[in-house]
């Protein structure tokens, strides 16, 4: 049986230091949120800065983390290090880009001594995950009292990232640098407006303790 009870024991504990975990994390979601958000922003800003000085293992690193999140198109991507911050393609392949590059070589294609290295997501992207952590930053700083965006509203703030983006995809046109920023920060903007006050309002509830019992007052005798 001693066995036993220690496995028991031990089983026991585990779970309450999963509960203490849980709790935590809930308690200090706001934060943790916020420091996620900070280091997936900052993380693209470091790639180029590491390529520029010699530590390209580390860059190309953080390059590849990030492709399964963001096309990484240098022509629609900010660059540090170089003669300007942005280029078209016709720039881009005036400068060294092979000229029939497809999407996927466009896609791996990091910059050089002389364009620069891009920063490892686009500039849409920068300005919605961007957004997403300074708001939340002042959302905290607030308080957390904002009154929560109404839903129509918020599906009306995605109405310009979704015909910007959505007529670049099909090649009506071509976006520019400035309504990928403005787009992209409206999301962001509008997405903590709306989900924060309603994630830290479920939360509490879920926190708070179970309403005591009313003593029974009838006569016992």
């Amino acid at each position: 049986m001693a066995p036993q009870t220690t496995w028991v024991g031990y089983v026991a504990r585990v779970a309450a230091w999963g509960e203490r975990a849980v709790v935590w994390a809930a308690r200090h979601w706001l934060a943790l949120v916020n420091a996620a958000f900070a280091i997936y922003v900052t993380l693209p800003f470091l790639a180029p800065v590491l390529m520029a000085w010699g530590w390209t293992g580390l860059g190309r690193a953080i390059y590849l983390a990030y492709v399964p999140f963001c096309h990484q198109l240098p022509e629609r991507s900010f660059f540090l290090f170089g003669q300007q911050w942005v280029y078209s393609l016709a720039d881009l392949q005036a400068l060294g880009l092979p000229p029939d590059a497809g999407l996927w070589e466009r896609k791996f294609f990091l910059g050089n001594a002389v364009v620069g290295y891009k920063m490892a997501f686009c500039q849409r992207d920068l300005a919605l995950y961007g957004a997403l952590w300074l708001t939340g930053l002042v959302y905290g700083w607030r308080g957390r009292r904002w009154r929560p965006l109404a839903w129509r509203w918020y599906l009306l703030s995605l109405a310009p990232m979704a015909v910007d983006g959505g007529t670049q995809l099909l090649m009506l046109r071509e976006s520019t640098w400035a309504l990928r920023l403005v787009t992209g920060a409206l999301m962001g903007v509008t997405t903590v407006w709306a989900l924060y006050p309603r994630l830290n309002a479920a939360i509490a509830e879920a926190l708070a303790p179970p309403p005591r019992e009313a003593p029974d007052r009838r006569d016992s005798r």
